[in-house]
């Protein structure tokens, strides 16, 4: 484990696509962003060319799909956003209209790097987006009843039906002309706010994706958002801050979540829960997760805990 007196609350981790070979991954945390060029072995300032007088809060980062080849990485900060575009060694200064937000939820089209399109969430401001790959922004509100937007979810394929889902606190929205306007799901309120959102990688063909609440656990959509069940009630009953579906789902049927700061994974859908190997020696509560390899057995996650500090299970 690595303890780092500087950090505090790791609250999203993000990879290369490539992490096998360049070790890339960086740790959004409350007292910046932290880059590793060791696949989390060790870590250090993303934001040292900065030279900030003080730390800045980073709820948010996501890397370009093509991230082997654009070296692109967005971090949604306390005041707006900032993009890389040397994999995070310098940075740009995106302007986003005023007053500056708090981006706390990011999502790139699949197809960015064709259509540059990326959307920004934030407390208290909705939804920015930009569709020059994060050198212009504008607010797409349309429709949005709740400002107050916690995770985004992308479809997969973008390009072609424009959808994109948003968690709120009140409950879950949906755009389907690629978010100039948003149309509220029928997610009962009694279950909102909603902290996270995941698509199945065959959105297209199979409308499925999930939904993780503050108190009332997990709930998973067939229809596109259209009805909902909620999975595992007796024991999934308070907060799942994050959702990770395996990449072949739903032919591997795998789900892993971040519940109530324990790691939880499924290997049916849903029916049947286990805590993922070696978790339950963490003596810290854990914040974030990233599977960069999936979720077949044997394969190892980077967890990110509420003191700043990470390991690898």
């Amino acid at each position: 484990m690595d303890e780092r007196p500087f950090a505090n609350t790791i609250s999203q981790l993000a990879a290369s696509p490539q992490l096998a070979r360049d070790g890339l991954c960086f740790a959004a945390s409350v007292q910046g962003l932290l880059r590793s060029a060791d696949g989390g072995q060790s870590w250090t300032d993303a934001y040292q060319s900065l030279d900030l007088p003080t730390a800045l809060p980073t709820p948010a980062i996501a890397l370009s799909p093509t991230f082997v080849r654009d070296r692109t990485v967005f971090a949604g900060v306390l005041g707006g956003l900032l993009h890389s575009h040397d994999a995070g060694h310098t940075w740009l200064v995106a302007e986003l209209p005023a007053p500056p937000p708090l981006v706390i939820a990011l999502g790139l089209s699949p197809a960015y790097e064709q259509d540059g399109t990326l959307f920004a969430g934030t407390m208290e401001d909705g939804i920015f987006c930009s569709r020059d790959r994060g050198y212009h922004w504008e607010a797409w509100n349309f429709g949005l009843l709740d400002l107050n937007v916690l995770a985004l979810a992308v479809s997969p394929a973008f390009a072609a039906d424009e959808t994109v889902y948003a968690a709120a606190v009140s409950g879950i929205f949906r755009s389907s002309n690629g978010g100039r306007a948003w149309r509220e799901t029928p997610f009962s309120l009694d279950d909102a706010p909603v902290l996270s959102l995941a698509l199945s990688p065959q959105f297209v063909e199979d409308n499925t994706l999930f939904a993780g609440t503050e108190a009332h656990g997990l709930f998973k959509s067939m229809d596109g958002g259209q009805s909902w069940v909620r999975l595992a009630p007796d024991l999934l009953r308070a907060s799942v801050d994050a959702i990770v579906l395996s990449p072949h789902y739903p032919t591997q049927p795998h789900l892993l979540v971040l519940a109530h700061g324990e790691l939880l994974v499924s290997r049916d859908d849903g029916r049947n829960w286990e805590p993922w190997p070696g978790s339950a020696r963490i003596d810290q509560q854990i914040t974030a997760v990233l599977a960069a390899g999936g979720l077949d057995e044997g394969n190892t996650l980077l967890v990110g805990m509420a003191d700043g500090s990470t390991t690898i299970l």
